[in-house]
């Protein structure tokens, strides 16, 4: 058997596994009915379609071919980077406060792209900032700290 779309076969596979996994892990909590759900339920309703739409996905990829079907060499120099940032968002969160935190993470985010521009980056990190404001600080009322601890009059 060939493989004639090499991505959509790749992309079957990978959320047939992912579904099989969260189907799987859902399984040590109490599944309950359909009308008195356990907290297994969810995820295992969720992970079995997942897993079924990766087998339809799969199928189709070795049934239809396709000329752009290829599957690039994957770069985890950039990806590594992007967890770097949240990682580094996590750690400086507390001190330099949610606004500073915000914007490391996404200038240093942004610049694992090889389509990094500054002139760009700027205008999309206020808006993102402003917009995690209204959600979160002013919207949910979560209490973070906006701004680091030494603007504070503390």
């Amino acid at each position: 058997m060939r493989i004639r779309h090499q991505k959509d076969f790749w992309s079957g596979v990978m959320f047939f596994v992912l579904g099989l996994a969260f189907a799987g892990f859902a399984q040590e909590y109490d599944m309950g009915t359909a009308q008195r759900m356990g907290p297994a339920y969810f995820p295992t309703m969720l992970g079995g379609l997942l897993a079924l739409l990766g087998l339809i996905i799969g199928i189709k990829g070795l049934a239809h071919e396709a000329p752009d079907g290829a599957v690039e060499k994957f770069h985890f120099g950039p990806l590594l980077i992007v967890l770097g940032a949240v990682a580094l968002f996590g750690l400086l969160l507390r001190p330099l406060g949610l606004v500073l935190s915000l914007a490391v993470l996404i200038a240093v985010s942004a610049y694992a792209s090889h389509e990094f521009r500054v002139r760009e980056v700027i205008p999309l990190a206020i808006f993102l900032i402003v917009l995690v404001l209204a959600v979160f600080i002013w919207g949910l009322g979560l209490v973070i700290p906006i701004w680091p601890a030494f603007f504070s009059n503390n």
